[in-house]
């Protein structure tokens, strides 16, 4: 009996089918990340300027990422398939709908990086996973770069996957950070000498607050873990460089999937 022989066109069809689904098999095995670009943020994850993302969204890539671009508000529509998210620099508040929407993406394992640019816009997210933020930049004593006080080298680490073979990272003008419960902790912070000036004469002075300061607190919510950095320029392109490159290596690798 001879064997029905396929039409060119149906077997180069069929063939091209299952190219096609096992290219969509291997990328569903890669995790995804998104970066949020809807909440009025300046810089971008998709440009290549200088204050922009774009070489954190290659290193993602290169940790084999799938990198996502979010302009509509955060639900759980948006957030479905996705593994981490990175929300750095928003200047537009999260509505409540939305923080709901992050805290349950949270709540069932997914993973989340903050940087701070401004605070308030993410007040009510950083207060429900127990963050608090100052009312003020750091300025620091030691460590300071080009003169700077708001830009210097954070030096004090506690060990963590994040801060995994660092001696320090720089920073950029950045908040304080403190949390307010046992479910995180500060992971990076300034010397004893750092002030935040609370009385804005922009200059230190009795009744400012001199301590050592939280720049960095990492944690866990439900089954998910997030990192909140207080300064969002220490990952763009112009400042990725020397320790903050190893620390984003870290970041990408801590915010892989656990499963």
């Amino acid at each position: 009996m001879k064997r029905a022989r396929w039409p060119a066109k149906f077997l180069l069809a069929f063939l091209l089918g299952l190219l096609a689904f096992a290219g969509t098999s291997h990328a569903a095995d890669k995790p995804v990340v998104l970066f949020d670009q809807g909440h009025g943020q300046l810089f971008f994850a998709d440009r290549g300027d200088s204050l922009d993302l774009s070489n954190l969204a290659s290193l993602f890539e290169g940790e084999g990422f799938v990198v996502r671009i979010g302009k509509e508000p955060f639900n759980e529509k948006l957030l479905s398939g996705v593994d981490a998210v990175v929300i750095s620099g928003p200047f537009r508040p999260l509505a409540p709908a939305e923080v709901d929407a992050v805290r349950t993406f949270l709540y069932r394992g997914g993973s989340l990086s903050i940087m701070l640019h401004i605070g308030q816009p993410l007040a009510d997210l950083l207060q429900g996973l127990e963050i608090a933020f100052s009312n003020g930049v750091i300025h620091e004593q030691d460590g300071i770069i080009d003169g700077e006080p708001i830009n210097f080298a954070v030096s004090y680490l506690k060990p963590h996957d994040l801060t995994k073979g660092l001696e320090g990272f720089n920073l950029y003008g950045g908040w304080a950070l403190i949390n307010t419960d046992d479910n995180s902790e500060i992971i990076a912070e300034t010397g004893q000498a750092a002030w935040v000036d609370l009385n804005g004469d922009k200059k230190l002075s009795p009744g400012d607050a001199v301590q050592a300061f939280g720049v960095a607190i990492a944690g866990g919510f439900g089954q998910g873990r997030f990192v909140v950095f207080g300064d969002d320029a220490i990952f763009q392109n112009r400042f990725l460089e020397g320790p903050n490159v190893l620390l984003a290596n870290n970041l990408v690798k801590w915010l892989k999937p656990l499963h």
